[in-house]
């Protein structure tokens, strides 16, 4: 058997698995298409809820199953105006795995695990990763700001020891890992996983609009840029006519409402109709890395061979 296929960690025992690789729920990018790609593959596909209507959510779901029997979940924005309702489609439909972020998911937490689900908050600091070890999370993200889309301040390189040495719970480490690498610097670190972004958006099954999977593969290492510090709200994507506009603004002092009218539907823009310009490309600092459109089966075999050439044999493995 080939090494590498037995990947173990108590990820995988507890999401049955068989790598521990999960895919990004990101917004727009992470619909039924590729969270069932991801998870045949042998990772753990999301779909991205967003803001989008319970019913959406559900067709999602729906969809996902008629083309993988294996688990998947989805991702839940607490500051969604849907939150509640996709919060109880999330157990009417029988999801494996809910992950979550802006905001915690407490008020859900003994309703998803009454119904078998797996609860997996995203967390940017120490404190909100006890935080959710004590009110029942079967285990962490812990994301560094180097992660695509909306960020925290603490790199992945400090935060995920400081987050591993905090909990008990399993740790699974986001943002600036797109290799073997760094799934094997994950791991040094004190993570048992890795979720992934970026690295999925450029993928034959992503739905996602050709230009915006074009920006990914041309970016450089310093082509990236973090907008909205002073709302509070940081976001980071790739630079274009948007970010330089609402980075020179943000600099003259403008309202909080001129600034999000800048953003507004930025996202949808780049993903669906390929606005490269006045859309947001939300992506992670190691777009400068990714080279190559691949199908999620070739990410997931060439991230477990590179880990396996690094680390494979000193403990990770059966």
């Amino acid at each position: 058997m080939k090494k590498g296929v037995l990947m173990r960690t108590r990820i995988t025992e507890l999401l049955g698995i068989e790598y521990p690789i999960i895919q990004g729920g990101m917004a727009w990018v992470a619909e039924y298409h590729l969270a069932a790609a991801v998870s045949n593959a042998g990772g753990l596909g999301l779909i991205g809820t967003a803001s989008a209507p319970a019913e959406w959510v559900r067709e999602q779901i729906r969809e996902a199953k008629k083309l993988t029997d294996k688990p998947f979940g989805i991702n839940i924005m607490m500051i969604s105006p849907y939150a509640d309702e996709v919060a109880k489609v999330a157990v009417e439909e029988g999801v494996a795995v809910v992950t979550t972020g802006a905001g915690s998911p407490e008020k859900y937490v003994k309703m998803w695990k009454e119904a078998g689900i797996k609860v997996i908050p995203v967390v940017a600091s120490v404190a909100m990763a006890k935080r959710m070890q004590r009110c029942g999370a079967d285990a962490l993200v812990a994301e560094g700001t180097e992660a695509g889309g909306h960020i925290g301040e603490n790199t992945t390189m400090v935060l995920v020891p400081q987050v591993a040495d905090a909990v008990e719970i399993p740790v699974i480490a986001a943002g600036g890992i797109a290799d073997g690498r760094g799934i094997a610097a994950a791991f040094m670190l004190g993570a048992e996983g890795v979720q992934i972004g970026t690295r999925f958006v450029v993928t034959e099954e992503a739905q996602v609009h050709e230009n915006y999977k074009e920006c990914i593969l041309k970016a450089r290492d310093i082509d990236s840029r973090v907008t909205g510090r002073s709302t509070g709200h940081p976001v980071r994507a790739l630079r274009n006519k948007m970010t330089k506009e609402y980075l020179e603004k943000e600099q003259a002092g403008a309202t909080f409402e001129e600034l999000e009218h800048l953003t507004l539907g930025g996202l949808r823009r780049a993903v669906v109709d390929g606005d490269v310009q006045s859309g947001s490309v939300m992506a992670g600092q190691i777009a400068g890395m990714i080279k190559e459109k691949l199908t999620c089966q070739e990410v997931i075999q060439k991230l477990v061979s590179q880990t396996d050439e690094l680390i494979g044999g000193k403990g990770f493995y059966e």
